[in-house]
């Protein structure tokens, strides 16, 4: 078997040098969550990126996108991976429409990158995905988002146009340079999420906002559960309109609310005094800074995340899983994460929040990602009632699971 695997890898080699210009064997380090890749190949223009996706096709290869590897471990391993390919050379701002709006940008460019590029023309996207070094593909396949996600929303909110090669090394394109162009089926939504497990995604269009003149990020400290749910619920009913809230905890006891305002600076500082005389009812100390607190937009700490949706008014029931060794942060949007050590049980307290998160909310948890040992006594997923329609769109867009096969929900 392992001689027919060397001679399938060189095969590959051989077959994919000839129409990619950086292509070498893949090492055991480059591995995604354990499972080596036979071939690593990276285009450097979307033209080469079919060529790439068509070879392996005719060849029946395996293949897994990866772009900075900051959420490769996220998901399941794959059940085999005969070509890794490196989105790190499409990394150019392909066209900044300013007046628009709007700007184009290919999956492996770095979104620290994009943004200085887009601040210089006073504009930003609105997605402050928490991990550093990020890419444009890697941030849209996973459905990264950070704070901002409660006013702007998150990639699925924001692409407006994606251009990704299919199972079979054709292009596909949807969406269109303006905001207002609806044209075509939306793959901006149906790729965001996706794992890689429908398409190579090699360019995305989004929309743009205004870099804000002002900004205030608001804190206090609490150590009350239910103070801290009043406080949130206060400061969302308020005409505040918050760009942010959220709350983390690092201990049992300890809660932190922040709250970030954006706009000019004379609706800032009213808004500030409004939100702080808020959260000063709440008998807590008030700070206001310019700058976000160290905490913020960050993961919980922990050798397991997992992944929180439900609805605001959820933030009670999961306040109720503090224990030691789990660590808090939420989003008033109705999104959170859950970092637990090893002590805190991982499985077990999953399956307590699946439960409680479930039965009173309708929300779901998703590890994203746990050591081996808990990957392998769990289901990272848990119930997805869509499962049988994300089964139909897989086997549309990749007949033979050949994409990313086995990383996503129920073996996709």
């Amino acid at each position: 078997m392992a001689a027919e695997g060397g001679a399938k890898a060189r095969d590959a080699l051989d077959a994919l040098t000839k129409v990619c210009g950086d292509v070498r064997p893949g090492e055991p380090e480059e591995g995604v969550l354990g499972v080596v890749p036979g071939v690593v190949a990276a285009p450097a223009t979307s033209a080469e990126a079919a060529e790439v996706m068509r070879t392996a096709a005719e060849l029946g290869l395996a293949v897994v996108p990866r772009g900075a590897e900051t959420r490769l471990d996220w998901g399941a391993p794959p059940a085999r991976c005969d070509v890794l390919v490196d989105t790190a050379r499409l990394d150019q701002v392909v066209e900044h429409a300013a007046g628009d709006l709007v700007v184009t940008a290919e999956a492996g460019l770095d979104t620290g990158r994009l943004a200085e590029v887009l601040a210089e023309r006073g504009q930003r996207l609105a997605l402050d995905a928490p991990l550093p070094g990020s890419t444009v593909g890697g941030t849209i396949a996973t459905a990264a988002a950070g704070p901002l996600r409660l006013l702007y929303g998150t990639p699925r909110d924001l692409v407006i146009g994606l251009t990704v090669i299919r199972a079979d090394g054709r292009v596909a394109r949807s969406g269109g340079k303006v905001v207002k162009n609806v044209a075509g089926y939306d793959l901006g939504r149906l790729f965001s999420g996706s794992y890689g497990t429908l398409g190579l995604i090699v360019e995305a269009t989004f929309r743009l906002h205004p870099i804000p003149a002002a900004q205030a990020y608001i804190t206090c400290d609490l150590t009350d559960a239910t103070r801290a749910y009043e406080a949130v619920q206060a400061v969302l009913h308020s005409p505040a309109v918050p760009s942010a809230v959220e709350v983390v905890s690092s201990s049992q006891d300890g809660l932190t609310l922040g709250v970030l305002l954006e706009g000019v600076p004379e609706g800032v500082a009213a808004r500030t005094e409004q939100v702080s005389a808020l959260l000063g009812a709440a008998g807590t100390q008030v700070r206001t800074a310019q700058e976000p607190p160290e905490w913020w937009g960050a993961y919980p700490d922990g050798t397991t995340l997992i992944d929180v949706t439900a609805p605001p008014s959820a933030l009670a029931t999961l306040l109720e899983h503090r224990t030691e060794g789990v660590s808090l942060s939420w989003s008033a949007a109705g999104h959170g994460y859950l970092g637990l050590t090893p002590e805190a049980d991982p499985a077990g307290t999953l399956a307590r929040v699946r439960e409680d998160l479930g039965g009173r909310h309708n929300g779901a948890a998703v590890v994203r990602y746990t050591p081996e040992a808990v990957r392998n006594e769990i289901d990272l997923w848990g119930p997805v009632p869509a499962f049988s329609l994300m089964r139909r769109v897989k086997e549309q867009f990749d007949p033979e699971n050949r994409l990313s096969p086995g990383r996503f929900v129920g073996g996709l």
